[in-house]
């Protein structure tokens, strides 16, 4: 499925069904199939899985669209509302729970209850080394970043710390995914400079969100990987002590992508959190 948007297309999936609404929100350099294990565990769900603009999506922008880290909370905000999404399970893990905060402090309507699952935090942004490295590669133009890019064709390259080696223990095949699409369209490869240098352009953004966090009223679900190495644990506890109504749960045998490494302990969690 695909809809129009203020900034262009957006592909989406969306199972259907009467059950709680769940909308999943990716990272940087993903796409929506990062949810396909946690969805297919959830077949009571209506689950709606946008792939945003963040790299690996397939149809570019419009030129002129913000592709700042607030541009694209609001378009994700956007999404809700022309698919009139209410009562809204809104759970986002790598940047996407970047993207869940920032509708978090400004009290999104339409969402009654959140999950952040190991997340850019504070002053995590860029995250790891990871991030650090994408921020610095988007400096360069659009065709030598691409030409950067080539190297994650690689699995060794791909396993590297730098890379996705630090975000999953298991989601090889998928990250390989992933990248095809910057490395092949060169409208793709223009977005994701523009995205890296917009990011990077605001450093502070997530402490600032973070003073409004206190003001979000609802249930919340922090649920970090115990062994990450990208998204520091200490950052979950700290985001559930400013929620009034947060819990955590640490959760074992995963890194930052829970979705890849851990996808039926994670369905189980958020089964909980919508049924509750």
């Amino acid at each position: 499925m695909q809809i129009e948007l203020t900034a262009g297309t957006v592909e989406y999936t969306d199972t259907g069904g009467p059950g709680p609404v769940v909308v999943f929100v990716h990272g940087l350099l993903m796409d929506g199939s990062l949810w396909d294990g946690p969805v297919a565990a959830l077949p009571g769900h209506r689950c709606v899985v946008p792939t945003l603009p963040l790299g690996a999506h397939r149809k570019p922008m419009r030129p002129g669209a913000d592709l700042s880290l607030p541009g694209i909370a609001r378009l994700l905000m956007e999404f809700l509302e022309r698919l009139d999404l209410r009562e809204v399970t809104l759970v986002g893990v790598d940047t996407g729970g970047a993207l869940v905060q920032l509708l978090m402090a400004d009290g999104v309507p339409r969402v009654s209850r959140v999950v952040l699952a190991s997340c850019d935090a504070f002053d995590n942004f860029p995250p790891g080394l990871t991030g650090k490295t994408l921020f610095l590669a988007g400096k360069l133009s659009p065709g030598l970043f691409g030409l950067f890019m080539q190297q994650l064709r690689l699995r060794m390259v791909r396993r590297l710390p730098i890379a996705f080696g630090w975000l999953t223990k298991r989601g090889d095949d998928v990250s390989a995914r992933w990248i095809r699409p910057l490395l092949h369209d060169a409208d793709i490869r223009r977005d994701t400079v523009r995205v890296l240098r917009a990011f990077a352009a605001e450093p502070g953004i997530l402490r600032e969100v973070a003073e409004r966090l206190p003001a979000f009223d609802r249930p919340a679900l922090v649920v970090w990987a115990r062994e990450d190495r990208v998204m520091p644990p200490e950052h979950g506890e700290r985001l559930t002590s400013l929620l009034p109504k947060g819990k955590l749960v640490l959760v074992d045998d995963s890194y930052t992508l829970l979705p890849l490494d851990r996808p039926e302990e994670f369905a189980r969690l958020v089964r909980e959190t919508t049924t509750a």
